[in-house]
């Protein structure tokens, strides 16, 4: 495995160890979520169908990823929201 992929493992570990305790009310904990690798030093994990967000859980998805990341919130219906975490790998 590359670095790269080592990295995105390592983070998606701690988001699954980690999103439960830090998201009580289950805003994306248990949403769809995915993870693309752009260019092989760029991970954009992205969550759907999340139905709001606070930024004290951003500031914690932050925490679990372990490194500087930008957060975006896009409209996705009128009740849910799209939330992407673009995570540099270097």
């Amino acid at each position: 495995m590359t670095a790269a992929a080592d990295r995105v493992t390592e983070i998606q570990h701690r988001l699954a160890d980690g999103l439960e305790q830090i998201d009580p009310y289950h805003r994306l904990f248990g949403r769809p979520v995915s993870y693309r690798l752009v260019d092989g030093q760029t991970l954009e994990i992205t969550y759907r169908d999340v139905p709001g967000l606070a930024d004290s859980l951003v500031f914690g998805v932050k925490r679990l990823i372990g490194t500087e990341c930008l957060c975006t919130v896009s409209p996705q219906t009128a009740e849910a929201v799209t939330v992407r975490f673009v995570v540099t790998l270097r």
